[in-house]
């Protein structure tokens, strides 16, 4: 997954790509590099390796130009998780079918 997409930003472990079902005007995906299923497991991150992570996620958003986003990561099936490795949707504009 962190190799294949639309990459519109990287960063040592980290890309953004375009999401190919897009639920807002602006919809990115944030992945990091090392696999994780999901956010359940985001104590396998080391504390610095994290800091980093949020701050691209932000830095991401910004450089969309972004100045009022949501952040979102769906955690199992039950809450919408289709692919099993750690990721954040960055959603701006208008939003379908979120609540």
């Amino acid at each position: 997954m962190f190799k294949e997409g639309d990459h519109v930003r990287e960063a040592e472990g980290f890309v953004a790509i375009k999401d190919i079902n897009p639920r807002a005007d602006v919809h990115l995906l944030v992945i990091p590099e090392r696999h994780v299923p999901s956010f359940r497991e985001i104590g396998e991150f080391e504390p610095e390796e994290t800091k980093r992570m949020l701050e691209f996620v932000a830095d991401t958003a910004r450089e969309a130009g972004l100045e009022d986003y949501r952040v979102v990561v769906n955690v199992g099936e039950g809450a919408g998780q289709t692919i099993f490795h750690l990721h954040w949707h960055v959603l701006g504009g208008q939003t379908r079918g979120l609540p």
